[in-house]
């Protein structure tokens, strides 16, 4: 499948993944290494901040009229 149109992509890909997974390990390590209640600040810091994100959205989704899905100007077949 070398040189096919997938191959740009997936080189990339590799490439990212390299660059990245020393960072990712690292931050495993770190979160590792935390104490559980500050672990647990972590978690309830990050569900809060996604429950404040899924309700803007929805107040933006409801002032637009309510319209499905995540691009209101396609229509859905």
């Amino acid at each position: 499948m070398a040189g096919g149109a997938r191959g740009p992509a997936i080189q990339r890909a590799t490439r990212t993944a390299k660059r990245l997974w020393p960072l990712a390990l690292e931050g495993y390590r770190r979160w590792q290494n935390l104490p559980p209640d500050q672990r647990e600040r972590y978690m309830r810091q990050a569900r809060d901040a996604a429950g404040r994100a899924r309700r803007v959205v929805d107040q933006k989704r409801a002032q637009r009229g309510g319209r499905h899905g995540r691009f209101p100007g396609r229509r859905h077949h």
